[in-house]
């Protein structure tokens, strides 16, 4: 039974997830994906890091109180070391779930180059290094005959780029829009029942849907991130973050929400990219009032949604969760699972090519 190792770099609530689920059922994970998953490393700025090249106990980890740090185990230190560890350590694919950083996507990128640079596979939720690095972060990769995977970026546990990579073949696809932050869907659903935004955006936290910080959210830069991703993963452009033009659901009144109910609409940040007749894209980020027959108007909630307008089905919308510390590990897991599969096809496409060479020497 082939056996992936692991190097989690961030620990919080969606690589605790991720550990959560190797530990307590890898029983029904060996059996239905036909391989095992062994946690080698772990980093956190507040555990440090640890280093078992024969497993880590993730059980024992997982029940560390906050404040307690890895130094006093075998191969633990209060120092993080994330460069040392993502290349020295004898991990098969590094899990990098550090925190996004919209302007340079430091240092999670570094994080991602370091590990592909060592002749490691990649999964990450992360959308810094997606929407900022993907293109030189996805040639290294090829480059170095490993696997650059970030399923998560978008919406979280909802494959929506693999939906769009696997299932649209054979498309053109010339705008794709969405309701890519459930956090804003949920707190636009409260104001229009009458909440104001700061009761709304309370409640999100109360919930765990919003930070303790919900600029992001609510201003729509993590959308536009998004945005981006969608744009050089769908439509095959890369869109400056710049040019993406971004409103927040701040902006909006009372007023304005209660004109767009009494004509039958609703409110929705709304990202799109959209194809241009001389082959570029334009992208946005802002509020829109949609009417009952678009297909993103009665997503409400948390949950996501994305639309691809396509030239022969016309509109496709998938829907799900987009957020979620147990929905984005799965994310991670769904990355794993098709490193796993271009693995066995990279074997078979070799052994194919020795026995090609074997006949001819023949």
């Amino acid at each position: 039974m082939r056996t992936y190792d692991l190097a989690l770099i961030g620990f919080g609530g969606v690589s605790r997830a991720l550990a959560e689920l190797i530990s307590s059922d890898a029983e029904r994970l060996t059996r239905q994906l036909g391989f095992s998953l062994r946690v080698v490393a772990i980093t956190d700025l507040g555990f440090g890091s640890l280093v078992q090249p024969d497993g880590i106990d993730l059980a024992a980890v997982l029940a560390m109180p906050r404040g307690a740090d890895f130094s006093a185990l075998p191969g633990g230190s209060a120092d993080p070391r994330n460069h040392d560890v993502i290349q020295d350590c004898t991990a098969d694919i590094v899990v990098e779930a550090t925190f996004t950083n919209p302007i340079d996507g430091q240092p999670a990128a570094s994080h991602v180059r370091w590990a592909l640079e060592s002749g490691k596979h990649v999964t990450t939720t992360n959308k810094g290094p997606v929407a900022l690095h993907a293109e030189a972060l996805t040639a290294l990769a090829q480059e170095r005959g490993v696997s650059f995977e970030f399923e998560g970026s978008v919406l979280s546990g909802t494959p929506i780029l693999r939906f769009a990579q696997q299932m649209l073949p054979g498309l053109t696809t010339t705008s794709v829009e969405g309701i890519l932050n459930g956090t804003s869907n949920y707190v636009l659903g409260r104001r229009e029942a009458g909440a104001t935004l700061e009761a709304a955006i309370s409640e999100a936290q109360d919930l765990g849907y919003a930070e303790a910080d919900p600029t992001a959210d609510i201003e729509g830069s993590d959308v536009r991130l998004k945005v981006a991703i969608l744009a050089q993963q769908v439509l095959g452009v890369d869109v400056p973050l710049a040019s993406i033009e971004t409103r927040g659901i701040s902006g909006l009144t009372d007023a304005d929400i209660r004109e767009a109910s009494e004509q039958g609409l609703r409110w929705k940040l709304i990202g799109s990219a959209t194809r241009t007749d001389d082959g570029g894209v334009t992208a946005a980020v802002g509020p829109v009032a949609l009417g009952e027959e678009h297909p993103l108007a009665g997503i409400t909630g948390p949950t996501n949604a994305v639309t691809f307008t396509t030239d022969l089905l016309g509109q496709v919308t998938v829907s799900g969760p987009g957020a979620g510390r147990v929905e984005t590990a799965y994310a991670l897991l769904s990355d794993i699972i098709a490193i796993d599969s271009a693995t066995r096809a990279s074997e078979r496409a070799a052994v194919v090519n020795r026995v090609d060479l074997v006949g001819i020497a023949l």
